[in-house]
């Protein structure tokens, strides 16, 4: 069971040559704000430069703006009446404590109903920075209410930027892009917003509670901030806002996206692609898999696993949690980038193959964003169905039970061994995913494998024969070290959804089968580093379960 050391020919026609970027081009899917955003931006930084320049010069800019103010509101004032003003109030009430609380409160429950917790940090996070944004610039310019106009409804504090404007336009793009979809539902959801906002910024002057440039501020404030935030930090290509069911690790596959992909595969490793796809997602929960059709031959596809900076997110608290709750039986240092994630992985693959494992050929990486977002191409593995659906006989227990020997001879842990990652092609047996690989494990590591590989090979066939069979490559002493290593805990959660949905306890009927009953390998390991991070996170617990509730829970005005 031994592979070619050299990596077969990309199937379909010959490769071109790859195309290096030159400098200052950008990459196939750049990170950027579009053109409202860095309009937003360039509006907020030319008032910044405007009141500067002011303060530093003595220009005197602010005594001609608060001019024209004075005279908008005397004009407005002029024609006030009485259904004029009842209007203008019950418009103003938009901006009010309770309208504003209400949709924040509803805004927060939506978020965590459909568990989209970076749109609700990011709403939580925008919220506190335009308010202080506001309370700063205000005690900054010192501006008062409008003079020689009666003020009809209730006002406090300087006048710019108006605070209720403020809070109530970021509260409406937080609305937009943390719960409203991207596409014709978010446009018509800003002209409402916009519409709403002009209503609230005309009836204020109506009411002379403060003046239009005041408002005018307000806007921008609570436009930039929030349209920065999401834009960069959420950005929808990679977090995108849907309520159909779905794993998160998977983006979705955008016409922009399906795009970049081809051009970067040309550019990159030379290869002109017919189609990207997403494919067999449901057994991928740590990035998107691809099916990638190669030009001019139909039956020439490639496979390859896209990876973001959320997979990234993904895999530190995945380590952070298994540390916390376990100590320190796996290797649980997270990677630092998106780039490093993905070099891993392929250097694992390829160190898989060289130990002569059946493994997919990789083929390389192609950058999609710098340091965003990856794609990991490999071999495709025509006409493969996971070992969970396809007839398991004597030939393909014992090419399981070979594989997890040569792991082991090899020195190499695979450490993820479920259904969905062994595949079944014309009775060949193929291991994929080598994400988790980890090179020198300990032999609690390597005993897991072992026991996990069996239990998968018994989902088809029975622990009888692959009991039978396994005492032909390990010894009993191997084999009930694996099972004693081995409990729900440390088994691929699609190998226990799989053993409950048959009605099985198939670790329990092993056992049996054992020459010898064993006691179970305590997996609980204490260290300093333990517990340090226990300390850290039951003090940043303490912080969040004292000070966020109010924050919450509380008007965005206050």
């Amino acid at each position: 069971m031994t592979v070619a050391s050299r990596t077969p020919p990309v199937p379909g026609p010959s490769r071109a040559r790859p195309r290096r970027r030159p400098s200052g081009e950008p990459p196939p899917l750049p990170r950027t704000l579009t053109w409202s955003g860095r309009t937003w931006l360039a509006v907020a930084g030319t008032l910044v430069l405007l009141y500067a320049v002011d303060q530093l010069t003595g220009t005197r800019w602010g005594d001609a703006i608060t001019r024209v103010d004075q005279a908008v509101l005397e004009a407005l004032a002029d024609r006030r009446s009485g259904a004029g003003v009842d209007a203008a109030r019950a418009v103003g009430w938009l901006a009010s404590d309770r309208p504003l609380q209400a949709v924040w409160l509803a805004s927060l429950a939506v978020l965590v109903v459909v568990r989209r917790w970076r749109h609700l940090l990011l709403a939580v996070g925008v919220l506190l920075v335009v308010r202080v944004v506001a309370d700063v610039l205000a005690l900054q310019t010192q501006r008062v209410r409008p003079l020689g106009v009666e003020v009809l409804e209730d006002w406090e504090g300087f006048a710019m930027p108006s605070r209720p404007v403020a809070v109530l336009t970021a509260l409406l793009m937080v609305v937009l892009y943390a719960l409203v979809p991207q596409g014709r539902s978010r446009q018509v959801g800003k002209v409402v917003a916009g519409v709403v906002v002009a209503s609230v910024v005309l009836s204020r002057a109506w009411l002379a509670q403060e003046s239009p440039t005041d408002a005018l501020v307000a806007v921008v404030i609570g436009v930039t901030v929030p349209l920065v935030a999401f834009r960069l930090l959420a950005p929808y290509e990679v977090f995108p806002v849907r309520y159909r069911r779905g794993r998160t690790a998977h983006l979705e596959i955008t016409d922009v996206r399906r795009a970049a992909i081809c051009a970067a595969l040309r550019d990159q490793l030379g290869v002109d692609v017919q189609d990207v796809e997403p494919f067999a997602l449901a057994g991928s929960g740590g990035s998107t898999p691809l099916r990638i059709t190669v030009s001019g031959h139909s039956d020439a596809v490639l496979f390859g696993k896209l990876y973001a900076y959320n997979h990234l997110r993904s895999d530190r608290w995945y380590k952070l949690g298994r540390a916390l709750l376990y100590g320190g039986l796996e290797d649980e240092k997270a990677f630092n980038s998106v780039r490093r994630l993905v070099q891993y992985e392929d250097y694992a693959l390829r160190l898989l193959r060289d130990a002569g494992l059946p493994v997919p050929a990789p083929y390389g990486i192609v950058e999609i964003t710098p340091e965003r977002e990856y794609l990991l191409v490999t071999e495709f593995v025509p006409g493969a169905v996971e070992v969970g659906e396809a007839e398991v006989d004597e030939g393909v227990v014992d090419q399981g039970l070979a594989i997890v020997r040569r792991l082991w001879e090899a020195g190499l842990a695979h450490r993820d061994i479920k259904p969905a990652n062994l595949l079944v092609c014309d009775g060949r047996l193929v291991l994929i995913d080598s994400a988790f690989t980890e090179v020198r494990p300990s032999p609690w590591r390597q005993a897991v494998d072992l026991a996990n590989m069996m239990l998968v090979l018994a989902l088809r066939s029975g622990p009888g024969l692959v009991y039978a069979r396994a005492r032909r490559v390990f010894s009993e002493d191997e084999i009930a070290e694996a099972f004693a290593a081995t409990r729900g805990l440390t088994m691929p959660s699609q190998l226990r959804r799989m053993m409950r949905a048959q009605g099985r306890d198939l670790h329990a009927e092993f056992k049996r089968l054992l020459p010898y009953p064993v006691h179970p390998i305590a997996i609980q390991h204490w260290s300093a580093r333990r517990v340090a991070l226990m300390l850290g996170v039951a003090a940043v617990a303490a912080v969040v379960l004292t000070s966020v509730p109010p924050l919450l829970l509380g008007s965005p005005l206050s």
